[in-house]
């Protein structure tokens, strides 16, 4: 029988912890929660084409491989927000409840940005779909996500670029086993998405907004090259942003950009 439990893979270093496990999985040497942890990335991805830096063996570069055969393609929100949510709550236990959910998916304490989640998907056509996969719309499903996180951990200085940035190690004053903490976070990230296939996605949903950084305060968004302000009221169950100001608004992902 072959061994179905998840792997959970120490690397020295990668470019991308994200292009190795996808490597993995188009090579077919990948299966559901399959996880590739790397105590140096020299070449980290993160959200919009920016790079991800995670310090010299001091932060979590981790990736899991996910199955999302109970999600359709038009649900990737759901992962994300699962995802968000169980970063956060990890994240909150050492540095305790102002860890909020920058939508849509970035870990912030107060202002500053302790992390941030990168998901790259794999989609299937008629041509390699299974006719039983439940998952299957118009002709597409989603066949594999690769879940990239990074946790800032134990670096205690930022280049000037990340002056935002900050550590576990700077809120706590300690020191921490990095390893460890991304085996945790890799078992929590699995247990939350047992939880997605099992239970209605209000309840994350719910969860998700009640952590959600700035809500119902008043913030400075960009647009099109023009600031305006507006209060943050939620995310919607597709994962629009929603802000009022003089009008209702509702964002999706890179639309706007955060003047904070």
């Amino acid at each position: 029988m072959p061994d179905t439990k998840p792997l959970f893979v120490v690397l020295d270093c990668v470019d991308s912890t994200n292009n190795y496990a996808m490597a993995k999985v188009h090579a077919g040497l990948a299966k559901q929660g399959d996880a590739y942890f790397s105590f140096i990335q020299t070449n980290g991805k993160g959200q919009r084409g920016k790079n991800w830096h995670t310090g010299n063996r001091q932060n979590i570069a981790l990736s899991i491989v996910i199955v999302p055969s109970q999600l359709y393609v038009n649900e990737q929100f759901k992962l994300s927000a699962a995802v968000a949510l169980t970063c956060v709550d990890f994240f909150s236990q050492f540095a305790g409840e102002e860890t909020k959910i920058k939508w849509p998916n970035d870990i912030y304490w107060r202002d500053r940005k302790a992390g941030g989640i990168l998901i790259e998907n794999v989609i299937g056509s008629d041509t390699t779909a299974n006719k039983k996969t439940k998952n299957k719309i118009s002709g597409t499903f989603w066949k594999f996500a690769v879940v990239g996180i990074g946790i800032n951990i134990n670096q205690a200085m930022f280049n000037n670029e990340l002056s935002n940035a900050i550590s576990l190690k700077q809120i706590t004053g300690k020191e921490f086993e990095v390893t460890e903490l991304a085996k945790q976070l890799h078992l929590l990230v699995l247990q939350k998405l047992n939880e997605l296939s099992t239970q209605p996605f209000e309840k994350i949903l719910q969860q998700y907004n009640e952590r959600l950084f700035k809500k119902n305060e008043v913030v400075r968004l960009k647009k099109d090259n023009i600031i305006f302000a507006t209060t943050v009221k939620e995310v919607t169950a597709n994962g629009l942003l929603f802000t009022t100001d003089l009008i209702d608004n509702f964002f999706d992902f890179g639309e706007v950009e955060w003047l904070l």
